[in-house]
């Protein structure tokens, strides 16, 4: 592949990540406090295509070996063609744009133990019921705080459903350390009035209270904690479907 076609790969690599960057669909491949450092690596990868561009331009081309589409002669004087095969490095940049891949949901996360680990602390609560939390800081809070400051509480917590070999379910999201290649999920089990019938990866919004109940995660014996639930219904998926 010669310097010109180099040059437009890097020019649509950089295009497809800028566009990934200004739009939600970012969202399905990195968490979102790394958004700034993808729209950089996008300008930059556009503003070497531009210099390589530039560089060529401005260099002289004293023998056809510089031409583009041109053949290449070695000392034989036998002719070579650029390797077009090389093209198909342009393919996964139009699955990038065309084609944005699903979050990761229950198939993923009920093969994977619960993530949940001890928080270096925890921040206060505002006022007001229901009290809106994530299912990472409501399991935090539950598991190693005890539940201190969530009793009394109506809480209100979004998941998608995932379901064990029991049946049993448990709402669950995705968490990312950096990208979507390592997200594991966080799982709260759901006890009092459950929907009589729970599909995988249905969102649901439930609220409910604090309840000491806890159980094992049966693929890594992670703790989860469980809420007693008041009322659940349907929601569309979120904006963004990982927790950070």
């Amino acid at each position: 592949m010669n310097r010109q076609a180099q040059a437009a790969v890097l020019f649509l690599v950089g295009g497809a990540v800028l566009h990934a960057g200004f739009t939600d669909l970012y969202l399905r491949y990195v968490k979102a406090g790394l958004r700034p450092l993808l729209l950089v690596a996008g300008i930059v990868l556009i503003v070497a295509a531009i210099a390589t561009v530039w560089y060529e331009w401005r260099r002289p081309r004293a023998t056809e070996e510089n031409q583009p589409g041109r053949e290449h002669h070695d000392r034989r004087g036998h002719a070579h063609r650029e390797p077009r095969i090389s093209w198909l490095l342009v393919l996964p940049l139009f699955a990038l744009i065309l084609v944005a891949p699903p979050a990761l949901g229950s198939y993923s996360a009920m093969r994977t133990g619960t993530a949940l680990q001890k928080p270096w602390g925890f921040s206060a609560l505002p006022a007001g019921d229901p009290l809106p939390l994530g299912v990472v800081d409501y399991a935090g809070r539950a598991v190693y705080d005890h539940g201190r400051a969530l009793a009394d509480r109506q809480i209100k917590i979004t998941g998608f459903i995932t379901l064990d070999r029991n049946g049993a379910p448990y709402l669950t999201r995705m968490v990312l350390n950096c990208c979507a290649a390592d997200a594991q999920p966080v799982k709260i089990g759901l006890t009092g009035q459950i929907p009589p019938v729970l599909a995988p990866d249905t969102w649901l919004e439930v609220t409910g209270t604090y309840t000491a109940k806890q159980a094992k995660d049966p693929v890594n014996d992670g703790a989860i904690p469980f809420i007693n639930v008041s009322q659940a219904r349907p929601v569309p998926a979120p904006h963004n479907e990982y927790e950070d």
